[in-house]
């Protein structure tokens, strides 16, 4: 027990002491300095904050809060756009120097004798109109046919003004397309301006389908187009075109259109040719095709085609502010007296007296065609076109067509002039008479619309 007390006390015992407490030392201070160096910061924050009294302490606890600063105003209202600006006035159609009257339909009325103002014109002062429709000088004698005056209901015409309509035509181009009947109010505004035109400074001349009446004084001419389907036809001979197997092409319009670019009034028609009684026959191709393909189509679709293309070609090749499109609705016949309550078998032969009855309708005008017309042309936005609307007016004038007294092409057979009923034309219109008051509607329609 002594040694070992001895021994743990010797001197190499004491040193192996001494060694193992200074590396305790040592790693003690190492830890403290370590800590000093990473929390050395908080622990000089927390010796000032120690310097401070408990009062300034709690002073600070207990002061109000500080204010917190107003929020900005919302930023004002974005102001709303000003309204747009009203679209401007629609102007007015060209060559139009005032409106007919709020009201007016000018194509409800009823026939008047008038001979103080009528005929405007006498057939023997106008050398122009055609020998099938000078009446008078192919024997008729009863004259009350061209003493007629058409008074609308509501209001009345414009009275015809050749010299306006001559200033209004200055340096200007004017057309009427379309067939015979339509070429009959042409040569009737011919005949209405005559008069006021000087002999020297006017003409007309034909050159194929094509007849120019020049107004070299005013550097105008009014020209007339034969085109009866307004499409291209196996019926576009101006003078031979009698054919009973009537085809059109399809879409085929401007083999005739560029004969009437740059004019200025344009007036069609077409109607009387598209009334075959049969389905129309429409080739689609060419009439130089060896092996033709022809399709058939109802009457109805077949001239709502030919409208649609009519209106494609006036909106491609004229200009709405500048110039003017008219459109005449169908032009009765007379063939069946028992329309009117006239005998059975007769027509318009020795008419001498307009119809009274206002609701009468020519049985050989198509409401359905009508109703095609009105649905094409009627209130269109992209390209105004007049419809002047003579069916109804016209249906009254069983008397004003040319029968009997024209100029035959052929030799009448004895059968025939035993019976004139036999050869009457009751399509076409003595000059002057009924065709005039087409140009009145006309001319009210172009300067009043």
């Amino acid at each position: 027990m002594k040694r070992k007390m001895t021994s743990l006390l010797s001197p190499s015992w004491s040193l192996r002491r001494k060694r193992r407490l200074t590396h305790f030392f040592y790693t003690v201070l190492a830890f403290i300095l370590l800590a000093a160096f990473i929390y050395g910061h908080d622990f000089l924050s927390f010796s000032r904050r120690s310097l401070h009294s408990p009062t300034t302490i709690l002073q600070q606890v207990n002061d109000p809060p500080l204010p917190i600063p107003p929020s900005p105003p919302p930023p004002p209202p974005t102001p709303s756009p000003p309204p747009p600006p009203p679209p401007p006035p629609t102007p007015p159609p060209a060559f139009s120097v005032g409106k007919t009257p709020e009201g007016c339909d000018v194509y409800r009325g009823n026939w008047v004798k008038d001979k103080s103002t009528r005929p405007l014109y006498k057939e023997s002062e106008c050398p122009y109109i055609q020998p099938q429709l000078t009446c008078r000088t192919h024997g008729r004698l009863d004259t009350d046919y061209d003493s007629w005056r058409w008074q609308p209901d509501s209001c009345s015409l414009p009275s015809f003004d050749a010299k306006m309509m001559l200033e209004s035509l200055r340096g200007k181009k004017m057309m009427f397309v379309g067939d015979s009947l339509n070429r009959g109010m042409y040569v009737s505004l011919v005949c209405l301006l005559n008069s006021q035109i000087p002999e020297s400074s006017k003409s007309m001349d034909t050159f194929g389908s094509l007849t120019v009446f020049s107004l070299k004084d005013y550097n105008a001419t009014i020209e007339f187009y034969w085109a009866p389907f307004l499409l291209e036809s196996n019926s576009d001979n101006a003078t031979v075109h009698r054919v009973s197997d009537r085809i059109v092409r399809k879409d085929s319009i401007n083999i005739h259109g560029r004969h009437w670019r740059g004019a200025d009034i344009v007036v069609f028609n077409t109607y009387l040719w598209w009334r075959t009684g049969f389905k129309m026959k429409i080739l689609e191709g060419s009439f130089k095709d060896e092996k033709k393909r022809i399709v058939e189509m109802e009457s109805e679709d077949a001239y709502r085609m030919a409208l649609k293309t009519m209106v494609k070609w006036v909106k491609k090749n004229m200009d709405p502010l500048k110039t003017r499109v008219f459109f005449a609705t169908m032009s009765p016949t007379h063939y069946k007296s028992e329309d009117w309550g006239g005998e059975q078998g007769k027509n318009c032969y020795n008419q001498t007296t307009p119809i009274q009855d206002v609701d009468h309708w020519p049985s050989d005008c198509s409401r359905t065609l009508m109703k095609v017309i009105g649905e094409e042309l009627d209130g269109r936005k992209d390209f105004p076109v007049t419809v002047l609307n003579i069916t109804q007016l016209s249906g009254y004038r069983k008397d004003a067509h040319t029968s009997i007294y024209k100029k035959q092409w052929s030799p009448l057979t004895k059968e025939q002039l035993a019976n004139p009923v036999s050869y009457s034309d009751c399509i076409h219109w003595c000059l002057p008479g009924l065709q005039d008051t087409w140009n009145e509607l006309l001319f009210a329609k172009l300067f009043y619309p």
